[in-house]
């Protein structure tokens, strides 16, 4: 597929720009104003941590961090801090990808199975006709997240060969291409693709063709020593007015199955080094990615929908998925970005090449609002120059929009709870299976009901009665979005009990049938 006007016009702004000295020693810039906006930030939040940067013209102008690797504890973040940049993997896999396809190993119209030759999807036609670069626009038409309960909570027991299997069995929600829908699991099938056209697993891949040749030194992928590497972010949720550690690691850190949809580390000084590498190349990684391939990457592949959110604050006429990054107008002005969440993890890589400018911002903590009132805050300085979007002003529009919600999109009350009894659930005690979830009991514990998840161990909990629905409340606080239980005659059904929970839950894909009774 040849790229669009809009790619050519990115080509164009390549071209325009000189070589650069890269992400290195700290430009002056206005640095009263972007502290004030950091303070405000990292106190309106009461962020665990924080790392924020700011490239112009090829060079960091501005780097500042605040808070510790783990509330409390003492140990300070610095721009050499590792955090999960989380989704910002996807734009290195389809970087490690159109290396590929650069040195004539891979072309993005290959079909899937040219190189995975056991994928399919659940309809046979669509698994044949789907190509590499189908794989990266979210255009399978399953539901947003579907099948991510493989990949998270983490740890789990799921492999990519599962993934693969599984997905022959997720029905669509809409037609193939025809529609956007957020979707994990075909990066997963991506970063096989490369590993079978690059000759090396993944993770080695994605060192090899982006850690390496770009200077990102710092960064980590698969399988790491966390005490020998030093200087590692743990996320947090927030418990009252505390920020808790939540999922840390051990002193190893595994290689995981959704590490080329998600599971890059970085630090700050990495992360600046790639947005610079965009908008103004060093010399020496100006031939790392040919121009042909730079704007295949930033052109529209599939179309997104304009929010009301996007026309009313920033007059956007456009948005679509490009290979790995999403792609917008803002007041006018191009905008290349995407964002990262994995739990107690936040990142934003944001830039704007009419301008030259790109920004960072990583978090460890529970930081939604707040990275968007900083990346808003950030972009209008640059598209719109109006002192009074602040802040205040962008936290204030959230805290309406929350407020107008209405009540059907809102979690509702469950406090008015109580275990469920075996004996009220005994006609529905068993093991059930789900063809790409595998196997789940609810089986009794004590005088209580459990369900418990064979191949994800934090998907584990305790079954309440609230009015007259079942209700799961898990263990773990970290699997922070409990679920509706239906089971009947026909099988066992999930739902989210919060209409807002992260698509990753995705349980209402799942179709458990009683294969037997519990042990």
């Amino acid at each position: 597929m040849k790229p669009d006007r809009f790619g050519a016009i990115v080509l164009t702004l390549w071209l325009a720009c000189a070589p650069a000295a890269g992400a290195a020693a700290e430009a002056p810039a206005d640095r009263k104003a972007l502290d004030a906006i950091f303070d405000e930030v990292f106190a309106r939040y009461r962020l665990p941590g924080l790392a924020l940067g700011v490239v112009e013209d090829g060079r960091v102008v501005y780097s500042r961090t605040a808070g510790e690797l783990v509330e409390g504890e003492g140990a300070k973040i610095d721009s050499r801090t590792l955090f999960k940049v989380a989704s910002n993997t996807k734009s290195m896999t389809t970087a490690t990808l159109a290396r590929l396809v650069d040195a004539g190993k891979l072309r993005w119209d290959d079909p899937v199975t040219k190189w995975i030759p056991d994928f399919r999807m659940h309809d046979a036609w669509v698994g044949q006709q789907m190509q590499v670069r189908d794989l990266l626009i979210h255009n399978s038409g399953l539901r947003a997240g579907a099948g991510d309960l493989m990949l998270w909570p983490e740890p789990n027991a799921f492999t990519r060969a599962d993934i693969i299997h599984g997905l022959g069995y997720l029905k669509p929600y809409r037609s193939f291409r025809s529609g956007y829908d957020y979707d994990n699991l075909m990066y997963i099938v991506a970063g096989e693709v490369a590993a079978a056209a690059g000759g090396a697993p993944y993770e080695a891949l994605v060192r090899r063709e982006v850690f390496e040749p770009l200077g990102m030194s710092r960064c980590q992928v698969g399988q790491w020593n966390r005490v020998e590497v030093g200087n590692v972010a743990q996320p947090h949720r927030r418990e009252g007015d505390r920020n808790v550690p939540v999922r840390s690691d051990g002193d190893i850190v595994p290689t995981t199955t959704m590490d080329p949809a998600g599971g890059v580390r970085c630090s700050l000084d990495d992360m600046l080094r790639w947005t610079a590498n965009w908008l103004k190349p060093q010399p020496r990684n100006v031939a790392w990615l040919s121009q042909e391939q730079r704007q295949a990457l930033w052109a529209p592949q599939m179309p997104m929908p304009v929010s009301k959110r996007m026309r009313e604050w920033d007059r956007s006429h456009f948005s679509a998925y490009g290979y790995g990054w999403r792609l917008a107008d803002v007041d006018g002005v191009f905008k290349v970005a995407h964002t990262g969440t994995l739990m107690g993890m936040y990142s934003a890589v944001t830039m704007l090449p009419d301008k030259g400018a790109g920004f960072v911002i990583l978090i460890n903590g529970e930081g939604d609002e707040a990275r968007t009132v900083l990346t808003q805050v950030l972009v209008k300085r640059y598209t719109a120059g109006d002192p009074a979007l602040s802040v205040a002003h962008y936290a204030s529009l959230i805290d309406r929009e929350d407020a107008a919600r209405p009540a059907t999109e809102k979690a509702p009350d469950t406090t008015r709870r109580r275990r469920a009894t075996a004996k009220e659930l005994a006609p529905s005690l068993g093991v059930y299976r789900d063809p790409w979830f595998g196997e789940a009991t609810l089986c009794r514990d004590g005088d209580n009901v459990r369900f418990r998840a064979r191949k994800s161990p934090l998907l584990d909990g305790v079954v309440q009665r609230v009015g007259d629905r079942w209700l799961i409340d898990w263990d773990d606080p970290s699997v922070d979005a409990e679920a509706w239980l239906d089971v009947d005659a026909s099988g066992m059904r999930l739902a989210k009990v919060d209409p807002q929970a992260d698509f990753s839950y995705d349980y209402e894909d799942l179709a458990f049938e009683r294969v037997g009774g519990c042990p």
